[in-house]
C-alpha cells in the first residue's frame, strides 16, 4: 500500500471537475446507446424502443430491439470499456505509450486458443470461446513476461515490448495458417477475427459480465499504486509500493477484461491505444480517474463505430474491427512520430 506522502493530487476543484466530466460522459453514453438501438437497416422510431420494454408485443419492431440491436449495443460498450481500461493499464505499467493489451500478446493468444479449439475440437459458440481465450491469453502473457526476463536487465518495459512484438507476430501466422488449412473454421469465424459484434445474444452477456466486472474491481483498486508506477518504478519502491504485486494484479485485470472481450468480439483493435492517450489529454496522469473515463469514453467510441459500421454500406456491414482501424492506424502513426523520439 501507497502511504499518505504520494504525489498525487488533492485538489478540490479539479475533483468536481471531473465528476462532471463524466456525468457528462454518462450522458453522451446514453445519447449513443438510443442511436445504436435505433439506427440500422430497419428504421425504428424512438418511441417503439419505449414501447418494447413497456408493452412488449412480439411485434417485428419490438423484437429487432430486444433480441438484436439492444444486446449488440450494450456488448459494444463492454467491450469497448474493456479493451480501454486493459490499454491503460498497460501504458501505465510499462510507461510505454505505444502499449495496448497486444503488448503481451493478450489479443493474439487469446484469438489462436480460440481458432485451435475450433479447429480441433469444434467449439462453435461464444460461450464456448471465453474459457479458450482466457487459457490462451494468459499461456502467451506468461511467455512473454519469462522471455523478455531473459534479456539484458530483466523484464524491462523495451524487452516486454520487443517479446511482445515477437510472439505476437508468431501467433498471427499461426492463426493465418490454421485458417488457410481449415476453410471450415475460416467461415466460422470470418467476421470475428476481424473484430465483430453481429450476432450475439444477451446470453453471453450475462455469461461474460462477471469476469468483466472482476478485471474492472481489480483496475480500480490499483489505480492510485499504477500512478505511482507509471512515474517510474524507482519512486513507486521509494515510497514503500510492492511493484511486483501491482503488476501481476494488472496483468490479471488486462487477462480478465481484454480476453473476455476478444472471446465475445474478436480482436478489435486500437481501441485500448487510443483512448487512454484521449483521456490523459483530458484527465491528466492520475489513474484513479483514467480508469472510469477510459471505460466510459472505450465504451461510447466502440458504439460510435459500430453505428457507422451497420450504416456505411447498408443493407450489409462492416465488421467494427475495420471501423476502429481506419480511426486508430493514423493515431497510432502520429503517436510513433511524436512519443517515442521522446
Amino acid at each position: 500500500m501507497l502511504k499518505e506522502t504520494s504525489p498525487l493530487p488533492k485538489d478540490s476543484k479539479q475533483v468536481r471537475l471531473f465528476i462532471i466530466g463524466l456525468v457528462v460522459a454518462l450522458l453522451v453514453l446514453l445519447t449513443s446507446l438510443i442511436f445504436s438501438v435505433t439506427l440500422g437497416a430497419a428504421k425504428i422510431p424512438l418511441d417503439a424502443i419505449l414501447q418494447s420494454f413497456l408493452s412488449f408485443d412480439a411485434s417485428r419492431e419490438h423484437l429487432i430491439i430486444r433480441t438484436v440491436r439492444l444486446p449488440r449495443s450494450l456488448l459494444a460498450m463492454i467491450v469497448g470499456a474493456s479493451t480501454s481500461v486493459a490499454g491503460a493499464l498497460m501504458q501505465g505499467v510499462t510507461r510505454n505509450p505505444l502499449a495496448d493489451p497486444g503488448i503481451l500478446g493478450v489479443s493474439s493468444g487469446a484469438a489462436v486458443s480460440v481458432v485451435m479449439a475450433i479447429f480441433l475440437m469444434g467449439a462453435s459458440t461464444p460461450s464456448s470461446y471465453i474459457w479458450y481465450a482466457f487459457l490462451g491469453a494468459g499461456i502467451t502473457a506468461v511467455g512473454v513476461y519469462f522471455l523478455a526476463s531473459l534479456g539484458r536487465g530483466g523484464a524491462t518495459p523495451l524487452n516486454l515490448t520487443i517479446a511482445g512484438a515477437a510472439i505476437s507476430s508468431l501467433l498471427t501466422s499461426l492463426t493465418s495458417g490454421i485458417l488457410i488449412v481449415s476453410q471450415r473454421t475460416l467461415q466460422e469465424i470470418r467476421f470475428w477475427l476481424a473484430g465483430s459484434l453481429a450476432g450475439v445474444d444477451a446470453d453471453i452477456i450475462v455469461q461474460v459480465l462477471p469476469y468483466v466486472g472482476m478485471g474492472m474491481i481489480l483496475a480500480l483498486g490499483i489505480s492510485r499504486q499504477v500512478t505511482i508506477l507509471s512515474l517510474g518504478e524507482d519512486i513507486a519502491k521509494g515510497l514503500g509500493q510492492q511493484t511486483t504485486w501491482v503488476k501481476v494484479i494488472a496483468l490479471i485485470s488486462v487477462l480478465l477484461l481484454d480476453g473476455s472481450a476478444v472471446a465475445v468480439a474478436g480482436v478489435i483493435g486500437f481501441i485500448g491505444l487510443v483512448v487512454p492517450h484521449i483521456v490523459r489529454f483530458v484527465v491528466g496522469v492520475d489513474y484513479r480517474w483514467i480508469i472510469p473515463y477510459s471505460a466510459l469514453f472505450g465504451a461510447i467510441l466502440l458504439l460510435l463505430s459500430d453505428i457507422f459500421a451497420r450504416l456505411i454500406i447498408q443493407p450489409q456491414e462492416v465488421p467494427v474491427g475495420i471501423m476502429t482501424a481506419l480511426v486508430g492506424a493514423p493515431f497510432f502513426v502520429y503517436l510513433a512520430k511524436t512519443k517515442v523520439k521522446k
